[in-house]
């Protein structure tokens, strides 16, 4: 008898999964990297990167409904358009995996940094490398429970930052000083600063896409994943562009002694020194837990494409007999974490941005190409939904890619020719289709609960 996962989540259930996946209180986390490369304008790059995730998400939500498997990216566009771009696809999006430990260890030592300014930032990331691969490899995992108590303790935190920031405009502009364009344009941004700023703020949605990976355990996916991948878009995204409007209020421009760890100075000037105490706590502890689950993620994505051969078996594919644990994939995103100590915050959260945004943009396209499909097999899709829209996106993806930092591009097109190379050896030069890493994402989601 074939044992099959169990349909017993309904659409609240998704939606808080996508949500506490999202991690909110990231928005404060790199709130002062985009308020400074937009010119004091960060809510209005939060609006930009909403819209483009709302074009893929709906995009999502069509090949959820075309694809009911536990699937993401790279399964809609290996099926979609073809198994070699798919494995591309994948390839990409091992990039994010491999570098967001980094990219959230980095965010959480640059904050302690600033409270502790004598304790260099490489001290604080190795601490943090040290501690999460150790629990990782004994397999000490984030339960659900957990997990919702932590996305609990989040959103209190940005309540009451919230709550404080606007007493703060009101004690210091009147109840008027709350309603202000300033934050959305001003004199010292423009649409070109507000573009780069939102190809940095999609870094706040990744994994809004991640509920479709639990579709095999979802009542009526067909139904309930795309509504639940457009909500945890749309509340994510209001949640952004709700925090980062009064966190500018409080503090116009985009000047500041560290932008990198803006958002706990601001903590302390709206809450004095107690809740500035509370926000860096909060703030680091809900980085260390996204920390363990994203390696603990990187390291079963890993290990589910050396299983399959897609990547050394010998190194990749193997767990520990001790812990049954990959512990070579927990060293090597260890590894690849050092190189936070090198990197500021903005170019490496481009470095994320780059797999993202070539997934994304891909995804798009692999709706139109489904619609092509099916309408050759005699099938009639709604062009606006299938064509009109996916195309949006894609070129809105499309462009925000182009807006990453240009060390971002060089890395991430080196890493796709690297991709190809691969490609090449494994499909013995492009005459055969690539292994299909079909038990990757239902690892990843695994590991990241």
């Amino acid at each position: 008898m074939t044992t099959t996962l169990t349909r017993t989540l309904k659409l609240p259930s998704l939606v808080l999964f996508g949500l506490a996946y999202l991690t909110p209180i990231i928005v404060l986390g790199i709130f002062g990297i985009i308020a400074e490369t937009t010119g004091g304008a960060a809510p209005a790059a939060y609006l930009v990167a909403l819209v483009a995730m709302l074009f893929t998400a709906h995009s999502y939500g069509r090949m959820a409904v075309a694809h009911p498997v536990a699937g993401s990216a790279y399964t809609y566009v290996r099926r979609s358009i073809d198994p070699r771009v798919g494995f591309l696809v994948g390839w990409a999006v091992l990039l994010d995996y491999l570098f967001l430990p980094m990219v959230i260890w980095l965010i959480g030592g640059s904050y302690l940094t600033a409270q502790f300014p004598g304790i260099p930032i490489g001290v604080w990331v190795v601490g943090f490398i040290v501690i999460t691969t150790l629990l990782n490899i004994l397999g000490i995992k984030v339960a659900d429970k957990a997990n919702y108590v932590l996305m609990a303790f989040q959103l209190l935190v940005l309540v009451f930052f919230v709550v404080l920031a606007i007493g703060n405009v009101v004690s210091a502009n009147g109840a008027g000083g709350l309603s202000s364009g300033q934050p959305f344009f001003n004199s010292t941004a423009s649409f070109t600063t507000i573009s780069a700023g939102a190809a940095i703020a999609a870094y706040s949605f990744l994994g809004f896409d991640a509920v479709t990976t639990l579709t095999e355990e979802t009542i009526n996916p067909r139904r309930t994943v795309p509504r639940a991948i457009m909500l945890v878009a749309l509340i994510g995204g209001g949640i952004f562009v709700a925090v980062s409007y009064v966190t500018q209020l409080v503090h116009p421009g985009g000047v500041f002694e560290d932008s990198a760890s803006a958002a706990s100075a601001i903590a302390l000037q709206i809450g004095g020194q107690l809740f500035g105490a509370v926000f860096l706590a909060g703030l680091v502890v809900a980085q260390f837990a996204s920390g363990l689950a994203a390696q603990a993620s990187a390291s079963r994505l890993l290990y589910a494409m050396g299983r399959d051969s897609v990547l050394p078996k010998a190194v990749f594919g193997k767990l520990s007999e001790k812990f049954h644990t990959p512990v070579a994939n927990l060293v090597i995103t260890g590894i690849v974490g050092l190189i936070a100590i090198f990197l500021d915050v903005a170019t490496s959260t481009s470095f994320i941005n780059f797999g993202a945004f070539t997934a994304f943009t891909l995804v798009n396209a692999s709706v139109v190409f489904h619609y092509v499909r099916q309408r050759r097999a005699g099938q009639q899709l709604n062009p606006v939904s299938y064509v009109v829209v996916p195309v949006i996106g894609a070129i809105i993806c499309a462009y925000l890619l182009s807006q990453l930092d240009s060390n971002a591009i060089t890395l991430g097109v080196s890493w796709l020719v690297l991709g190809v190379v691969v490609l090449a050896l494994i499909t013995r030069g492009f005459k055969a289709s690539p292994p299909e890493t079909t038990a990757t994402e239902k690892a990843t989601v695994e590991a990241a609960a």
